[in-house]
């Protein structure tokens, strides 16, 4: 290619384009329309071609990533996802160093990173998307862009210990600039490959105009993650709890558990799972904000921290809100897998959710998804989702259809 020799060069190209269909309109989206026709429907793509290098340095390296994404929003799509839009920028624009075998308590055991890069915590509950999506720039479901405008992480990992010391500025949609960063610490434990402990503290600023309470606002986050029993390694459990303070402005609180069960041996592979899932609310009888704020959460999992490809996409958020989720997932082949998820959602204070709503009653969810491998490079993914809205939903929207929703994905990766 012409490049420099003595460098280790990866090129990476990824893509993707997907068709999206509402069958009944959002129910915020309330509008009249004489022909009864409140459907929706719109496309996405994008583009993001890398170039990584690393070279040696005695026994560590130095390395460092470029990458640009181009993504497209088109076809009519609904107020929410913004207008027919798209941009072209960088993506990725970092270098680092790590040690590689060079302190002799273990490989890579220090690494330092800086410029645009990913950084995530955990499981995206609270930390992962840097950098918005939708409105101007395209592509709000894609999420093709999650590089923070400016990483500096250092990180140390001395065997099954890691930690992680942070300064992150979220690259936003120009429209909605809040001028986020935060700075932090993130532990990690690891206890064999099965067990995984964590522990974060997090000081985020932001316009104090556009957000009051996350300016000044103080974090802590602790989380497990484990299959404790190596006689039945298919039960897992998973568990997080956030905080968040700041001053008189704010006192909130969001926690999570999960129990799943896999039969491996069973042909499909079934693994069922329960998970609870609270995010307080505003109680409009004290004088102090309880709404927690959602943060910046990221895509692990179908479900994952995107609660409902119905509510959690497109009308509810992390927030005054409390889900029961169910999930059968299977794994028909090495190629295919899908499965089924409900969604159970309440409000844990009613009358913060919207003018005259007494109901905790919000609506229940069906997904059913599969992900479908063609070959190495191309996944295609599809969703299909039903919601029904109860008597939150009827009070704060005058909504009482039934809300139908489709999406057919096509990935490819290099």
């Amino acid at each position: 290619m012409g490049l420099p020799k003595g460098v280790q060069w990866t090129f990476n190209f990824d893509a993707g384009i997907g068709a999206f269909g509402f069958f009944n309109s959002l129910y915020t989206d309330v509008r009249p329309d004489p022909s009864g026709d409140l459907s929706e429907n719109w496309f996405e793509s994008f583009v993001k071609p890398a170039l990584s290098a690393s070279v040696a340095a005695g026994k560590s390296e130095f390395f460092g990533k470029l990458s640009a994404v181009g993504e497209r929003t088109f076809a009519a799509p609904p107020p929410l996802v913004g207008d027919e839009a798209s941009s072209f920028q960088v993506e990725d624009a970092h270098l680092g160093w790590r040690s590689g075998t060079a302190l002799g308590v273990g490989e890579d055991a220090l690494e330092f990173t800086v410029g645009r890069a990913q950084y995530r915590i955990g499981h995206g509950f609270l930390l992962w998307d840097g950098a918005g999506e939708g409105g101007s720039r395209g592509g709000f479901w894609t999420g093709a862009r999650k590089a923070w405008e400016f990483a500096g992480v250092a990180a140390f990992r001395p065997k099954r210990h890691n930690l992680e010391a942070f300064y992150l500025n979220r690259d936003e949609v120009p429209e909605s600039e809040t001028n986020t960063k935060v700075w932090g610490a993130n532990y990690e434990l690891s206890l064999g490959a099965a067990t995984t402990f964590g522990l974060t503290y997090l000081n985020f600023e932001a316009d104090s105009d556009a957000l009051p309470a996350r300016d000044g606002m103080d974090v802590y986050n602790g989380r497990l993650f484990t299959a404790p029993f190596t006689a039945l390694p298919g039960l897992a459990f998973e568990a997080e709890y956030a905080r968040e303070e700041n001053d008189d402005l704010l006192t909130s609180t969001a926690w999570t558990a999960q129990a799943g069960y896999e039969l491996g041996s069973v042909a499909w592979k079934p693994r069922l799972s329960y998970r609870y899932a609270f995010f307080e609310g505003d109680d409009p009888a004290t004088s102090t904000n309880e709404s927690f704020d959602m943060l910046l959460p990221g895509f692990y999992d179908w479900g994952t921290w995107w609660q409902g490809e119905i509510g959690g996409e497109y009308f509810l958020s992390n927030s005054n809100l409390i889900s029961h989720q169910v999930r059968l997932h299977l794994t028909p082949s090495e190629s295919v897998t899908g499965g089924l998820i409900g969604y159970l959602f309440r409000l844990d204070q009613p009358a913060s959710f919207a003018p005259g709503v007494t109901s905790e009653d919000l609506a229940t969810e069906l997904d059913a998804y599969v992900d479908w491998s063609l070959n190495d490079n191309i996944i295609v993914s599809f969703v299909a989702a039903w919601a029904d809205p109860h008597e939150a939903a009827e009070q704060g929207f005058d909504r009482t259809s039934n809300f139908s929703y489709g999406m057919i994905y096509f990935a490819y990766s290099y």
